[in-house]
């Protein structure tokens, strides 16, 4: 072991004493002091809007006159996707998934207002986030910190004499790994101090324990994915006959991996499970509607029958004689209707993104950059899972809400009442508040990513422990 430590503490020495590598490092820890203060930023500005117009929208609800519960259900409501206190480290889909939905009765809307779709373009050409740095740059830079490693040692002439000092194969692999992942975390050292310092300002002080777990999970993930690629820069290098031929390896290796290969199985997944246009989407839930009847219409077959059912069973002629508002009860029962059908397609929806997904989840099996990028998207509340777990949340709340004005509606609503109700009401429904899936959940919801980066991890120990076996000493 002290050999191996002295090995490492050789190369980080010796990395950082070139200027070149030196230079290289200051610039991309530059980079990351960069990307957090812009991610801090949006966070900051986009959190504050939705507070403020949630705050507005609410005034406003409250605020309204007496009038009719069934024109307050119309009227509607407008909800807002919280942001996660970690989502400056990771944007992920936050920028093209939409902040906010208009509720009303009778009818599901899309989550509208993303980023993209009011950006100048300079979104097309990516956001500097830390986790981007972190996932792209980082590993580019250990790729040209630790491509000579051991090739260099062989073309110099020094490989074999360390290897006559009794040096093996193992602690020179190991120390020569642990070295660069010291370059590395040289880098990601200030980056979890600024992420606490500022995760922390982000929560006001109110530091929850599930966040904690994110944030803790988040750094382990990311420290993991260094030493990857540590171990595999080591590894190319050991089994190269030139420095030049492993950092065409490695520079080759890392455009296949994290530039193509990503964009190659997102193609695959939706070719596979094609997702229908929004359009199509939209007339699919609008023909099985029809096919259930029209609530606004008194002569709808279905809502015929269940009229004359009401009748009899409250043992009365006309409607006017029951005990309630019908006119409540029907709109109840169209919403109840209309809110299955919606929920069943949604499901069916999600369920092909989550298919297409799978292909990103199983690629992780042969490229880290997808594992650490699905689980970092994950533990930052900024992936599709949190994008579903919000829609479900706001039709939720869209039904207690329409079903709401419709019990008033059946309640207050008569013949010998007004057809107005006291605007009281209106605050009695709270406010929509999004609940972010606890930690326990999303990492049983990434298990099988998880698992790649641990088979990735063991994969590059068992390949230094073992190289002594095949590497090149010419």
């Amino acid at each position: 072991m002290q050999t191996i430590l002295l090995i490492a503490r050789q190369t980080w020495k010796t990395i950082l004493r070139n200027k070149a590598s030196l230079w290289l490092t200051v610039l991309l820890g530059i980079t990351l002091c960069v990307a957090t203060w812009i991610g801090w930023q949006h966070y900051q500005t986009q959190q504050q809007q939705r507070l403020q117009y949630s705050k507005a929208v609410r005034e406003k609800w409250v605020s309204k006159p007496d009038k009719h519960p069934h024109r307050m259900a119309h009227y509607g409501y407008l909800v807002f996707r919280d942001k996660h206190p970690l989502s400056f480290f990771d944007f992920g889909i936050e920028s093209f998934s939409g902040v906010s939905v208009f509720l009303e009765a009778h009818k599901q809307n899309t989550v509208n207002f993303s980023e993209a779709g009011f950006s100048n373009g300079t979104l097309r050409f990516g956001e500097m986030s830390v986790a981007m740095v972190l996932q792209l740059l980082v590993p580019l830079l250990i790729f040209f910190l630790g491509y000579n490693a051991i090739a260099g040692e062989r073309e110099s002439g020094t490989l074999k004499i360390l290897l006559c000092q009794s040096v093996s194969w193992r602690q020179l692999m190991i120390g020569k790994t642990l070295g660069l992942i010291a370059v590395s975390f040289t880098l990601f050292l200030p980056v979890i101090v600024l992420t606490i310092v500022l995760w922390a300002v982000l929560s006001q002080g109110q530091v929850a324990a599930d966040a904690a777990l994110r944030l803790l999970f988040l750094l382990a993930a990311y420290a993991v994915y260094f030493a990857i690629c540590a171990g595999i820069t080591v590894l190319v290098s050991a089994v190269s006959r030139s420095a030049k031929g492993a950092l065409t390896i490695l520079l080759g290796s890392w455009i296949f991996f994290l530039v193509i290969l990503p964009r190659l199985t997102q193609a695959a997944g939706a070719n596979i499970y094609p997702a229908p246009s929004k359009i199509a989407f939209a007339a699919a839930v609008e023909e099985d509607l029809h096919k259930q009847g029209d609530s606004h219409n008194p002569d709808d077959p279905h809502y015929a029958g269940m009229k004359a059912a009401v009748l009899q069973k409250y043992h009365v002629k006309d409607v006017k004689d029951l005990p309630f508002n019908y006119g409540g009860y029907v709109m109840a029962e169209g919403e109840k209707i209309s809110a299955g059908i919606y929920a069943d397609h949604l499901r069916r929806l999600t369920k092909i993104y989550q298919q297409q997904n799978s292909f990103t989840v199983a690629a992780s099996y042969i490229n880290p950059y997808l594992a650490i990028r699905n689980l970092s998207m994950a533990l930052t509340a900024a992936d599709f899972a949190t994008y579903a777990s919000f829609q479900e949340q706001v039709e939720q709340y869209r039904y207690q809400l329409a079903q709401r004005m419709n019990r008033l509606q059946m309640e207050y609503i008569s013949n010998d009442k007004p057809e107005v109700i006291s605007h009281d009401h209106w605050a009695e429904m709270p406010d929509f508040k999004y609940r972010f899936k606890a930690v326990r959940a999303v990492l049983r919801d990434q298990v099988a990513t998880i698992m790649a980066l641990v088979c990735w991890l063991g994969l590059m120990t068992a390949g230094l422990l073992t190289a002594s076996k095949w590497a090149r000493t010419l």
